[in-house]
């Protein structure tokens, strides 16, 4: 893996920090990040965040703390989530990556959703992490809006920036890896080589590294993530509708060391009746049609019930 040591130059990253770029949207500047937003969704399907302001450390320090606090409940109340869709219900102790234990939640930036979840897990009540939950899933789901928003922009395709965002709901994941056991102390598995299927996902994490992303050359490289950044990733949904032109990049995440690795990410996706469908100005005859039109919900019960990598090309592949 001779190429670790320099993924954070292979990866770019852009900064947002002091809402410099998002206070001027239309101007020159704005554009310009637009550009480079959209040209790491192609080249790279993921790239590195600076969001001082946006998501303040303040409120991520916050959300850690809260995530330890839940992630320290008795296995019997952590079981109480459940969910009828996949990933979203709690999981833990799987065979396949022993390390991981997680949460899902939908609509977590309703307050609804964050109060009902909260209750569950404290019946006599935790306002501070309600609150933790609430204010970090509305910030992210909203510089989710504004990357996608960017990405359309570049493209030229500014108007179709309403439907999507009318279409759009989301789903939130909390995640702990444990250390791993002294016989296997460096590259134990975390989570297993995947494509996220949503549109865009942003990922933030505690200190302790693990990320790694498949590059084009199909090297295994490993993310150091800057304190202040956070990670956004192409899911399948949005390469589809880009006519493959946005890259959805592989990801894993491998644990070494003695410390447990604390990650939460909000997923935007299409809401359950939305079919995707490549826009008329993605297909030309240097980029002929790849994808026929399909259902996202019906798309991913296809992926749960046949999990491979190539499950996008085999559902909805011309």
């Amino acid at each position: 893996m001779g190429e670790e040591a320099h993924a954070d130059q292979v990866l770019p990253i852009l900064d947002f920090s002091e809402g410099l770029v998002l206070k001027k949207q239309g101007t020159e500047e704005w554009k310009a990040m637009n550009n480079k937003v959209r040209e790491a969704c192609e080249n790279y399907g993921c790239f590195l965040l600076l969001v001082k302001d946006e998501i303040p450390m303040n409120l991520r320090e916050e959300m850690v703390a809260a995530m330890k606090a839940l992630f320290d409940l008795p296995e019997e109340t952590k079981q109480k989530h459940t969910s009828p869709k996949p990933y979203q219900s709690y999981e833990g102790k799987s065979p396949v990556i022993p390390l991981n234990e997680s949460f899902g939640i939908d609509d977590a930036c309703e307050l609804d959703a964050a109060q009902a979840f909260t209750n569950l897990m404290w019946p006599q009540g935790k306002p501070s992490f309600c609150e933790a939950m609430k204010s970090m899933t509305s910030k992210m789901m909203e510089l989710n809006l504004i990357i996608l928003r960017m990405i359309l922009e570049s493209f030229g395709l500014g108007d179709h920036y309403e439907s999507h965002a009318q279409n759009t709901t989301s789903a939130f994941r909390f995640m702990k890896y444990k250390a791993p056991p002294p016989s296997n102390i460096n590259n134990a598995l975390g989570l297993v080589p995947h494509t996220d299927k949503n549109t865009l996902t942003i990922l933030c994490q505690n200190d302790v590294q693990g990320l790694e992303i498949l590059t084009k050359q199909g090297k295994w490289v490993e993310v150091m993530v800057p304190k202040e950044a956070v990670m956004v990733f192409v899911g399948d949904a949005l390469k589809a509708w880009s006519n493959g032109r946005l890259h959805a990049v592989t990801h894993r995440v491998m644990m070494s060391g003695d410390k447990e690795r604390y990650s939460y990410a909000l997923f935007s996706l299409p809401k359950e009746e939305v079919v995707i469908e490549v826009p008329q100005e993605f297909i030309d005859k240097e980029h002929p049609l790849l994808y026929k039109p399909f259902n996202f919900a019906e798309y991913f019960t296809y992926f749960t019930s046949n999990i491979r990598e190539d499950a996008l090309e085999l559902y909805a592949g011309v």
